[in-house]
């Protein structure tokens, strides 16, 4: 064995494999082996004493090296851990090092390639201490409780995920970190495998220094590997394929797609442990497939680093106090700076303007503008304000090249590429020089733009410059096209194109583009953008996909008063969440602008908690009174939700002094999971000083018991005009629901309450007596998962018998079980029990409870709906209800059986009620196993003159394809029938 060997791996590693018992055992017969083989005697008390540590010193201290582990491998063998064994033979042939000695070389270049030439002052491949311990913590040597082997590494492009990782390979690489846990680490970005079909070993293959990689060896430890996957974004990957197509052997071929879903849902190497990095939105699948994973967010620069990055880029403290005072007053260009890259474009722009004695004011008056300075002084030498012709071609060439690679997912670029779009070979050492295009890490004849925003500016400039059907790729769209994908809320990609199309439109950054490509920039470009803003707001189903948020952000950019002004008086309804300081300022920018807003929903999470520096704060607050504002500005405005936020006192009274103005309309507000950190007396009081508001959503708020009081107070108040009531998962108690329940009888507005999804247990007793007094009016009540106790039903069966108001009623995801479920039959059975509409979902009910539903169904005339759906009441059950419907008496109209254990067997059943009812028009069969033959039964049912009905509840994709045309062609033939695949 070779001392090298021995030098690298120490005994301690080895011995710390061994678990208590073992660890023992060890000692135990190395008394035994050392007589055995005649050796140098070792102290017994020091042999019992010692840690693992101790004893691999030890033995390196009486023994020779050689000697000291033929001792260790001989008990391990009489331990029967071989697999120590192995390991050894395996590290002594070299293969570990051999791969490790080329990934340090791989991983310094491409640290050399990729990152130093921007930051070389600034970052050092070699890891400190707190990185060092950092990634230690990734993965731990001895893991604790159930601590997942999954972690996922969460953060905005160009945050610095990448450069992250390539120190975390070369840290491995060079025996720094991973040592006792990993015998192999593989790195795989996501950008770079895409396109490939490949099985697993011929990927780890595609990784080894020479053609020969010992793939047998490198799996026959699993737990011993770690799969680094970075760029997850690229591979739009949901973890949704069919269990069938996925791969079980790693020498099995798939797409990339699949491949890595195998291995992520653990079909392939369950054992190893996985590293996937990627944006906050690509992840936010993965969080929800895997169990318990781990989740680190990388924020990149924090407020110091942005400082002492100024200071290392120039020489002059004074100067770079100067430049970063600039961007700091700018929210916008502080917040990019997070992004190290982006952080030095910044910079080096600054100083560029500085240098030719520049006011920087007009630079920082948005990121377009700073964009727009940066990249035109690229093309600019030294000393003059104009460009060379050939540097107008340059740019206007890597402007066509940027559309392209926008609209074809490409970042990556081949010389053809460059070609195509009007770029020579001799533009490329020019380009790399000024370093506006970097060498892919893919091929030394590859470029990518310095980073995606780069890239995303340039195409926003080549929508300024030219049209669409110019451009050499026909892949390219209209800029009307690209403005409604940029908006999209499911479009993570692109960050920053679509603010850059507005923030080019500006009259100064218009003026810039002029001079410098010598021609007139279009002035169509404004009516277009307006005129598809108005289309996405006149569609209520293209504008559900739109971030606001991302909208404000374009807004904002252009800052056109009156641009904005016509864009805002096209909206109606805003849904956003506000993250960050920069979110709250162009958010408020915006909606002070709003005049026709009827619905706004929104959420500030944190920021307005008060625990900010006062200037920051008393900013903040600012902005939160021009949202608010809209309460009084928009005389439509009827619905304000307010969710996951925590307001201060200072922010409470911002928002409390504007629901209580004179002008403010509002009929709805809805205060959901929010938290305020201040004495929320006056909140209750808006009720009564503003006759308008109606209806109250408190849901997912903790409510006290003092908050219950003041509540209570406010409905006893004889000004008190609130209809509907949402106290859903507000923490309630028992207590709160006896002081609650006089509510009931006092009130003479109160016709909507919903109180789920708290303690009610023996609050049942006193609700239920105010719901049987002559005075109380309620028409709608909402029980779904209050706990309710066995006792529970016979209160709410004297409800039944004795209420005259109450309609509908839901009791769902409660125990009612079968025998609650009599006792509250015997009410609903009498024909003057008004209850119209009946929710039992999830209430463990059965068949042998339907036979008192039926009874129900046949004797009272008046229940127009019942839901009983994820019960088991099975094809049995469904056999009593459907003759139940088929009964005269009975007027149902609308019947919920989804996930309810149903076959194909109890179709003939259902076919028969709906052609037979005069009155069933709503039938939901969503989440049963019904077979193609049962369906068929239905669509023939469905085809039948006397079938009223209107809406089926039925995912169509569940079936084979012939059953899949029947209920296409039957919904195409029946103009009345809808087919719907949720509900």
């Amino acid at each position: 064995m070779a001392s090298s060997f021995f030098s690298d791996f120490g005994l301690m590693w080895y011995l710390e494999e061994l678990n208590k018992k073992e660890f023992m055992k060890f000692k135990e017969l190395l008394k035994q082996e050392i007589l055995h083989l005649g050796l140098k005697h070792i102290p017994r008390m020091e042999v019992k004493k010692a840690s693992r540590e101790d004893l691999a010193n030890l033995l390196m201290k009486y023994y020779e090296e050689k000697q000291a582990w033929n001792v260790t491998f001989e008990i391990f063998q009489k331990i029967n851990r071989l697999d120590l064994c192995e390991r050894a033979a395996r590290e002594i042939a070299g293969h570990p090092k051999i791969y490790q000695a080329h990934i340090k070389t791989k991983f310094i270049g491409i640290w050399s390639r990729k990152f130093t030439p921007m930051v070389h002052d600034f970052f050092d491949q070699e890891i400190t201490q707190e990185e060092h311990d950092y990634f230690e913590y990734f993965f731990p040597s001895k893991t604790t409780g159930n601590r997942s082997h999954i972690l996922l590494l969460k953060g905005v492009p160009g945050i610095g995920k990448t450069m992250m990782l390539t120190k975390l390979m070369l840290a491995w690489a060079e025996g720094k970190i991973y040592q006792n846990k990993f015998t192999y680490v593989f790195y795989f970005c996501c950008q770079e495998v895409k396109p490939l079909t490949t099985s697993l070993s011929e990927l780890i293959s595609r990784e080894w220094p020479n053609p020969s990689a010992p793939i047998a060896e490198i799996m026959s430890q699993p737990e011993k590997l770690l799969f680094i996957i970075d760029s997850f974004e690229w591979l739009r990957c949901d973890l949704t394929e069919p269990e069938s197509e996925l791969c079980t052997d790693w020498i099995e071929e798939r797409p990339m797609k699949t491949l890595l879903s195998s291995l992520f849902r653990r079909k392939i190497l369950p054992e190893s442990s996985l590293l996937i990095a990627g944006t906050p939105e690509s992840l936010q699948t993965l969080e929800n497939k895997f169990e318990n994973p781990e989740i680190r967010t990388i924020i990149g620069f924090d407020e110091s680093n942005r400082k002492l990055f100024f200071r290392c880029l120039f020489p002059d403290k004074y100067r770079a106090q100067e430049a970063y005072g600039f961007v700091r007053e700018n929210e916008q260009l502080f917040t990019i700076c997070q992004i190290p890259l982006l952080c030095w474009v910044v910079a080096m722009c600054l100083k560029q303007e500085m240098e030719k004695g520049n006011d920087l004011t007009p630079i920082c008056r948005s990121t377009t503008s700073l964009y727009v300075a940066y990249i035109l002084n690229l093309f600019l030498p030294r000393g003059t304000c104009y460009p060379s012709k050939k540097s107008q071609e340059q740019l206007q060439g890597l402007c066509s090249l940027a559309a392209e690679g926008l609209w074809t997912d490409t970042f990556v670029f081949s010389e053809e590429a460059l070609r195509r779009n009007g770029l020579v070979d001799s533009d490329v050492p020019v380009l790399l020089n000024i370093k506006i295009l970097v060498k892919s890490r893919e091929s030394e004849n590859s470029y990518t733009f310095l980073h995606p925003s780069v890239q995303e500016f340039c195409a926003a400039v080549f929508y300024l410059l030219k049209r669409h059907v110019d451009h050499p790729s026909t892949d390219v769209k209209c800029i009307d096209i690209l403005l409604i994908m940029f908006l999209k809320k499911a479009q993570a990609r692109w960050i920053f194109v679509g603010c850059f199309i507005f923030g080019l439109l500006h009259e100064i950054e218009q003026e810039k583009l002029r001079v410098f490509f010598g021609c007139q920039i279009s002035k169509e470009r404004k009516q277009q953008l307006h005129q598809c803003l108005e289309t996405l707001s006149k569609s209520e189903e293209l504008w559900e996909q739109v971030d606001c948020l991302k909208l404000f952000y374009c807004l904002f950019e252009l800052r056109n008063e009156a641009f904005v002004i016509q864009a805002m008086d096209l909206i109606q309804e805003v849904k956003f969440e506000i993250k960050d300081n920069s979110d709250l300022i162009v958010s408020a920018y915006c909606l002070k602008h709003c005049t026709a807003l009827k619905k706004l929903s929104i959420s500030v999470r944190d920021i307005l908690r008060g625990d900010q520096a006062p200037k920051s704060m008393a900013n903040r607050l600012i902005c939160w009174h021009q949202i608010c504002s809209v309460l009084t500005t928009n005389e439509n405005l009827q619905v304000l939700q307010v969710k996951n936020s925590g307001l201060n006192e200072s922010a409470f009274m911002i928002l409390y002094n504007q629901l209580r103005h004179p002008n403010c309309p509002l009929q709805v507000l809805e205060i959901n999971n929010v938290s305020f950190f201040c004495d929320n007396h006056l909140f209750f009081e808006v009720f009564l000083q503003n006759p308008n508001l109606k209806h109250l959503n408190l849901s997912l708020t903790v409510l006290s018991h003092s908050d219950v009081k003041l509540l209570c107070d406010v409905l006893n108040h004889p000004e008190s005009n609130i209809e509907k009531l949402l106290l859903t998962d507000c923490n309630l108690s028992s207590s709160d629901f006896e002081i609650f329940a006089p509510v009931l009888i006092s009130n003479k507005t109160l016709k909507h309450l919903n109180i789920g999804s708290n303690h009610l247990d023996k609050g049942i007793q006193s609700l239920c007596q105010s719901l049987c007094s002559q005075n109380c009016i309620l028409k709608f009540l909402v029980l779904a998962n209050c706990h309710l106790s066995d006792n529970s039903w016979g209160y709410i069966r004297e409800v039944l018998l004795t209420n005259k108001t109450l309609s509908h009623l839901d009791l769902s995801s409660n125990s009612l079980k079968d025998e609650g479920l009599k006792i509250l039959c015997e009410a609903l059975s009498l024909p003057e029990s008004g209850l119209k509409s009946l929710c039992l979902r999830n209430c463990l009910i059965t068949a042998s409870g339907c036979q008192d539903l039926a009874a129900v169904l046949r004797s009272n005339g008046n229940l127009r709906s019942l839901q009983i759906s994820e019960n088991k009441v099975k094809d049995a059950g469904v056999k009593l209800l459907c003759d139940a419907v088929k009964h005269p008496n009975c007027h149902l109209e609308n019947l919920g059986l989804e996930a309810c254990e149903l076959t194909g067997a109890c179709c003939e059943d259902l076919a028969s009620a709906f052609t037979q009812s005069e009155t069933l028009w709503g039938l939901n069969l969503l989440e049963n196993t019904l077979d193609s033959s049962g369906v068929i039964v239905l669509c023939e049912a469905l085809k039948q003159p006397k079938c009223n009905l209107h809406v089926l509840g039925l995912r169509v994709t569940d079936f084979d394809e012939e059953t899949q045309a029947f209920l296409i062609a039957e919904e195409e033939r029946n103009p009345y029938l809808t087919i719907i695949s949720n509900v």
